[in-house]
């Protein structure tokens, strides 16, 4: 312990900065979060968040702060490095994590200048049991009410690191275990990553916060409410814990979220067992678009700092800022000394304060798939394949002209901007690939005002999707807490139904699937795979397997001789009729799993 307190003493005394000095840093942040659901923007009225509003209200609330991706993974991994995602070649939530793994966090970077550090809820960027090797003293990693990994218990004491049974509210416990945190290390700085999974599906409110929002409304919009107020909750009792130990003035919170809420288009309401994917119920009111998308609903987000006593209070900032920002920031005010290269982000306080009146970035940039954007002040340049979009966001923030005709100049400028910044990113271009048809749905929607039925031409209803999953040549509901697959009769003679999903996530070769089936045939079914390298399903990458019918659900194991991170599969089932699906699970071979009960 001495010889801890003393390189804690040499860390200071080199970054010039006093221990007092150093602020204690705590980073919330949430899961599919709209720009609406925030009381204080003050769009919608159904929304109450009242202890956020007042932390906006003690310090900044940005109204134009954007995450680095439209989607949880590649989000994340900006927000722990500092640095654009695409740098190191985490592009999507399919992408690997080698190069974020050889990557420096801010995490590590206080850690090594004598900061505390805790990560509680969801991390989403690798094993649970391995959050440690990113910098984090702490972890709770409970996101859902499962078994997850935690080496402290909710009131923040020490336990071996190991899987602990969930025995609170997924949201409750993250807060509950922070505020001992807080009390446990009060003299010392500290380093709290809060990043609540809410309102991200399964949407999974208990009572006692649904109770909250009475009256008529979609339940898919009660259990978002419900969730936030969760968070809001938590953020108060944080909030309370550092006033109560004098703490206030000596905290710089960051609230953020991570990309705006998944609409599915339609926001439809559907059953929550039924559907644990779907839209959120959060809103992006008045953004266009949604998560997916580098329009600004898709990456436009709640965004919220605080430091009571050294940033003035009251303020709404309206340059636009990163999540980047938020490495920098905490390295400068820990006297933490980076080289070029290291961050991406700018330092926010002197803004904040109002010592620089400059915007702090000349341009904000992004690459997520097949689309990329630029904003320059009020001008976005927004691409989507082959697609290209110009829009003044100071006169039209909800993207609705494309002005790029009347400013041809503008688009060039900005376009050549944009190819020279993607062209650092590893790997370079405009776009990783094509647009997929479901981003072309997206774009006709809301950027063209093209209407984009429900249930498609030639599509079935499964277009939905659940957990995940999507039928060809059939439709999928749960029944009995089984998946159903229902031949579709239209799909045509000797066309057979079967499962795809493409959020399979980099499970490493080889790997076992075991599922339970039942159909009354039976029949040979079959696995196909697809991994990060490939573009296309490949002959040899197809397994088969027997399962006979009858009544009983009957369990099937299957080896995939994986070469590589699986991210793509298809089961065909094979049987002849409707066949029922209880659960599945896969397992690659460092044993990460993914599974699925329905």
């Amino acid at each position: 312990m001495k010889i801890l307190m003393l390189f804690a003493a040499v860390v200071c005394a080199v970054s010039g900065l006093r221990a007092a000095d150093r602020p204690n840093i705590i980073l919330f942040y949430t899961d599919d979060h709209g720009y609406a659901d925030l009381g204080i923007q003050g769009v919608l009225k159904d929304i109450r968040t009242p202890h956020l509003d007042a932390l906006a209200r003690s310090g900044v609330l940005a109204r134009h702060g954007y995450s680095t991706a439209p989607q949880c993974v590649p989000s994340r991994g900006g927000l722990m490095t500092g640095k654009f995602q695409g740098r190191f070649n985490l592009d999507s939530n399919q992408s690997e994590l080698d190069g974020f793994n050889k990557e420096t966090t801010i995490a590590t970077r206080l850690q090594k200048a004598g900061y505390v550090t805790a990560q509680f809820g969801k991390w989403h960027l690798g094993p649970q049991e391995e959050i440690s090797k990113h910098g984090f003293k702490h972890v709770f990693s409970q996101h859902a009410q499962r078994p997850f990994s935690a080496n402290i218990t909710a009131e923040g004491t020490d336990v071996p690191l190991g899987n602990f049974p969930a025995e609170m509210y997924h949201l409750d416990a993250c807060s509950q275990a922070a505020a001992g945190v807080i009390e446990r290390y009060k003299a010392e700085p500290f380093f709290l990553y809060v990043a609540y999974r809410a309102p991200h599906t399964p949407l999974d409110a208990p009572k006692k916060y649904t109770d909250r929002f009475p009256g008529e409304m979609p339940e898919r919009r009660r259990q978002a409410l419900a969730m936030i107020s969760a968070v809001d909750d938590g953020v108060g009792l944080i909030t309370e814990t550092l006033k109560k130990h004098g703490l206030t003035e000596k905290t710089l919170i960051f609230f953020i979220g991570d990309n705006g809420a998944p609409l599915k288009i339609h926001k439809v309401d559907s059953p929550l067992k039924g559907d644990p994917g779907g839209w959120d119920g959060s809103l992006n009111t008045p953004l266009n678009g949604e998560k997916g998308m580098l329009s600004e609903g898709g990456m436009h987000v709640p965004f919220v700092i605080a430091w009571p006593g050294t940033v003035p209070g009251g303020q709404e900032f309206d340059h636009p800022i990163s999540a980047l920002d938020v490495a920098a920031t905490a390295a400068a005010q820990a006297g933490i000394e980076t080289k070029p290269g290291d961050l991406d982000g700018v330092n926010l306080l002197p803004f904040l304060k109002g010592d620089v009146k400059e915007p702090p970035h000349a341009a904000l940039m992004w690459r997520w798939m097949a689309q990329s954007a630029i904003r320059e002040g009020n001008w976005k340049l927004l691409r989507g394949g082959d697609r290209e979009y110009l829009y003044n966001l100071g006169t039209d923030l909800e993207e609705k002209n494309n002005v790029a005709d009347q400013h041809p100049e503008v688009a060039a400028r900005l376009r050549t901007q944009l190819k020279t910044w993607c062209d650092e990113l590893n790997p370079p271009g405009l776009a990783l690939g094509p647009m997929a048809q479901v981003w072309h749905d997206y774009f006709d929607h809301y950027l063209e005002g093209k209407t984009v039925p429900l249930n498609p031409a030639g599509a079935s209803k499964a277009a939905v999707g659940i957990q995940g999953w999507l039928a060809r040549n059939g439709s999928l509901s749960v029944k009995d807490k089984a998946l159903l697959l229902t031949v579709d009769a239209k799909a045509g003679k000797g066309a057979r139904p079967f499962l795809a999903n493409a959020d399979i996530r980099n499970l490493a070769g080889p790997v076992s699937v075991t599922l339970k089936i039942r159909s009354q045939k039976g029949g040979q079914g079959s696995f196909s795979w697809r991994t990060h390298e490939q573009k296309d399903f490949l002959k040899e990458n197809t397994v088969s397997f027997d399962h006979a019918g009858g009544d009983s659900f009957q369990e099937v194991t299957v080896d995939l001789p994986v070469v590589g991170r699986m991210i793509h599969v298809r089961i065909m089932p094979g049987a002849v009729g409707n066949v029922e699906i209880l659960s599945l699970q896969m397992r690659g071979k460092d044993g990460k799993m993914q599974s699925w009960e329905f």
